[in-house]
């Protein structure tokens, strides 16, 4: 376990069973043994069936989290420890994700799960996908920008998303069909739209970490890609996917990502007008890698990318 201290510049003592140098190396390459995208089906499927109650329920599910992870944000006495793969859990984690556990098996029991830290059940073509708190390393630190993403998949495609960010007051939702919207001061939501930027010239994009990029090996694209737009910026997890699709960025790519780390984000983005695939252009949660844009540019990022 790791002790927390001095709430003001969150010294972390780690034990040495813990130290980096002692924890089993990861796989060197993370796009390497993925599974194929080429049997998903597309996410612009048409999907026939009422949302509006799995909406209901994500948005309910959200105000759970926000209560469980609020209670514990900057909280001097934080519990954290260190996972297999060398990430951080706080307490919070652990307890948002058994909140929202819960309350999925009292009202959707036969619908399977699939989270960050309690791992996957099976059985379902529906399944929940949650990441209790995207952004763990923010939040054990006091800086707001985490959030808790919450994912309905439905037949392998993201139908139901929300993205809430409560220390910063701010949520995103979408269903197909139902549009994206967020939250404003006066209380009333806000349908969100992508932009209409049509060159890559004045494009503004969000690039997330430079080592992931590095260790995926495409160190020279993302070097094109900052050369060829306006602005780059690596603004953060889930928040520049929102700023995506409230039509102020044009792209945004990572890598090393699981499905619980941009299930809720595709929805979003799509209903807000953009596109959402891998950094191969395909359609899949598993591949590792997202890429984002507001869709008019989308072919040109790819181009850009693989050049």
């Amino acid at each position: 376990m790791l002790a927390i201290h001095n709430a003001a510049n969150r010294g972390i003592t780690l034990p040495s069973r813990c130290l980096k140098s002692e924890i089993e190396p990861t796989a060197p390459r993370i796009l390497e043994g993925v599974t194929s995208p080429a049997a998903l089906p597309s996410w612009t499927a048409p999907f026939e069936g009422d949302l509006s109650g799995d909406l209901q329920l994500a948005l309910r599910l959200a105000d759970a989290a926000d209560a469980v992870s609020m209670a514990r944000f900057d909280a001097p006495d934080l519990d954290v420890s260190v996972k297999a793969d060398a990430s951080y859990v706080t307490e919070a984690d652990l307890a948002t994700e058994r909140a929202l556990r819960d309350m999925l098996r009292a009202e959707r029991p036969d619908d399977a799960v699939f989270g960050e830290e309690f791992g996957e059940t099976t059985g379902s073509d529906r399944q929940w996908v949650i990441d209790p708190i995207d952004g763990t390393s923010n939040y054990l630190k006091g800086i707001p920008m985490w959030a808790t993403l919450i994912a309905l998949v439905i037949d392998g495609v993201p139908r139901v998303g929300v993205v809430s960010q409560p220390a910063i007051g701010r949520r995103w939702w979408a269903a197909t069909g139902h549009g994206a919207w967020t939250d404003t001061a006066s209380g009333s939501p806000r349908r969100l739209s992508v932009s209409r930027v049509d060159r890559v010239a004045d494009a503004s994009v969000s690039f997330q970490s430079i080592t992931q990029w590095d260790d995926a090996g495409y160190t020279d694209s993302l070097l094109r890609l900052t050369r060829a737009t306006w602005r780059d910026r690596g603004y953060g997890d889930a928040w520049p996917y929102m700023l995506l699709a409230e039509g102020r960025l044009e792209f945004v790519g990572e890598f090393d990502v699981k499905e619980y780390d941009i299930a809720a984000h595709v929805p979003i983005v799509m209903e807000a007008g953009g596109r959402f695939t891998d950094i191969e252009g395909a359609d899949s949660l598993a591949s590792r890698s997202s890429m984002a844009t507001n869709g008019i540019l989308h072919n040109a990022f790819l181009d850009l990318i693989h050049r």
